[in-house]
């Protein structure tokens, strides 16, 4: 046994989780792209670019190229029934 954790078969156990390799991703990340907001949909990724170029839900997060969208806000979105978010602009 090590002060840090057991070791065993290349998994590392430190505080209760078990962590392989360096580059492991944590469990919830902060921003989704679209493939993991139209996963947590069940739509296509087209779907949600149309849905957010539309209005009818959260605007994304634009960093340079990226395009992503809060956790939180999607979750919240979602558990507020997909309520629309706002009004497209030169459309009725």
């Amino acid at each position: 046994m090590l002060d840090g954790g057991d070791v065993e078969d290349g998994v590392t156990e430190a505080n209760g989780q078990q962590v392989a390799g360096e580059a492991a991703r944590p469990a919830q990340a902060p921003l989704l792209d679209a493939a993991e907001v139209a996963g947590m949909l069940k739509c296509s990724e087209r779907t949600v670019y149309r849905l957010a170029g539309s209005g009818r839900m959260p605007k994304p997060i634009r960093l340079g190229g990226l395009v992503r969208w809060r956790r939180q806000t999607i979750e919240d979105w979602i558990g507020a029934g997909c309520p629309p978010c706002d009004r497209p602009r030169g459309r009725r």
